[in-house]
């Protein structure tokens, strides 16, 4: 199977964008009189200036292209069906090459964010389960950690069903006793049909969910029809790379969608969420009402940015595989390097092996130390944690003032 990820240099993804944005319907020299959008006000933003020739990311800001719609299917608005192109191949890329899919077999558009995508999914599964099963909301339940983010919370509240979240142990994962106990209260509540969501890196800790844990123990206690999301959407653009073994990928069968965000490991601006699906499911979805869609839409946002699909093309095709392993591989060296500091000290902390959040005992760090170096904690009232995420421009030497002020603390304590 060809792989979709290939390093390109900078001239050829200049190339690449303008020549989708050739396809793409032109506001400024072509009759379009139905389409109740244009280019950018002009009279606010400029469109003249000669740099725009080499800035392909901020030249489709200005084109405007609405990217409504799923552009996986067969149809879709044909006025953008150049950059809807490039949105494709970034899930194509996302299906195949980081999430190991197979083939072809994968739908997915690009996300606000990953607290839409995660609320898509959600929804395709409750359709599934009120159309292919005849279920009623009350038999329908959202499983999932109680370190899960908190749009999981949002998506029970919007589509009116149950929400149990299983207690975790030290290792910040699914307490399996919990679990059965979840699962005994569902038999007593008539609940038969389970959205579980796994975690690839959640939010606060970084951890890891054990997927098979959820799917081998709901099989041992039978009676349940579900379906896994895998919410990677802090974890999405790291942990495939750090952690070769994973199974919250599609060579997983019990995995049937995942979300990621761009926005953050991959640093693409903000509105930049993506979802991904097995084939079929998307259409759980559909709305057949939008009629002057062309294609209709299976998407909760509707309209959206087609610039944000480039930024996260470009980001990708920038650095390549290769690349992008390198990338990982640093971030994961200073977080290696973060922990022997604060072993060193005695401070307690969390870390998944493979992940690059460090969560500190809030017991070891001043207030005063947090709010110097935008530590965030767990609980703006009564902070049990504070993390420390290692991204790009968190190098050692912006730990180093953090570290040698712990360690101050720690000799002031000991005199």
């Amino acid at each position: 199977m060809e792989k979709k990820w290939k390093k390109l240099a900078p001239q050829q993804i200049r190339d690449r964008v303008f020549a989708a944005l050739e396809e793409n319907v032109n506001y400024y020299e072509e009759d379009i009189l139905g389409v109740p959008a244009s280019h950018l006000d002009s009279k606010v933003f400029y469109q003249q200036h000669p740099f725009l020739k080499d800035a392909p990311f901020i030249s489709t800001l200005l084109r405007n292209p609405n990217h409504i719609g799923c552009h996986t299917l067969d149809r879709s608005e044909s006025f953008f069906k150049g950059t809807q192109k490039l949105e494709r191949e970034v899930i194509e890329i996302c299906a195949r090459d980081i999430l190991k899919g197979d083939g072809d077999l994968f739908d997915g558009y690009v996300a606000s964010g990953g607290t839409e995508a995660n609320i898509q999914a959600i929804w395709i599964y409750r359709n599934y389960f009120m159309q292919e099963f005849n279920a009623d909301l009350t038999e329908i339940c959202i499983l999932c950690s109680a370190d899960t983010h908190y749009s999981i919370d949002k998506a029970a509240n919007l589509l009116q069903i149950p929400l149990r979240k299983v207690q975790v142990g030290k290792d910040r994962t699914v307490h399996t006793d919990d679990l059965h106990i979840a699962l005994n209260e569902f038999d007593g509540s008539g609940i038969k049909y389970l959205i579980v969501i796994a975690n690839m890196m959640t939010t606060m800790f970084g951890s890891v969910d054990p997927c098979d844990r959820y799917t081998d123990t709901i099989r041992e206690h039978g009676g349940f029809q579900f379906k896994m999301h895998v919410d990677g959407a802090y974890g999405g653009f790291f942990f495939p790379f750090s952690c070769e073994s994973s199974r919250l990928n599609f060579t997983n069968p019990d995995v049937d969608s995942v979300t990621l965000d761009a926005h953050k490991m991959a640093q693409a601006p903000y509105g930049t969420g993506i979802f991904i699906c097995r084939k079929g499911l998307i259409n759980y979805t559909n709305t057949k009402e939008a009629s002057y869609v062309e294609g209709e839409d299976f998407t909760l946002i509707g309209s959206r940015s087609g610039a944000n699909a480039i930024a996260i093309w470009m980001i990708l095709m920038t650095h390549g595989p290769y690349g992008w392993r390198e990338k990982v591989a640093i971030l994961k060296q200073r977080c290696d390097w973060l922990c022997a500091q604060l072993a060193e000290l005695g401070i307690g902390y969390y870390r998944n092996e493979h992940s690059n959040i460090v969560t500190l005992d809030a017991t070891k760090v001043p207030s005063r130390l947090a709010a110097d170096y935008g530590l965030v904690p767990d609980d703006h009232v009564s902070p049990s944690w504070y993390k420390i995420v290692i991204m790009e421009h968190v190098s050692m030497e912006r730990m180093e003032p953090l570290i040698e002020e712990l360690n101050a603390l720690n000799d002031s304590v000991n005199a």
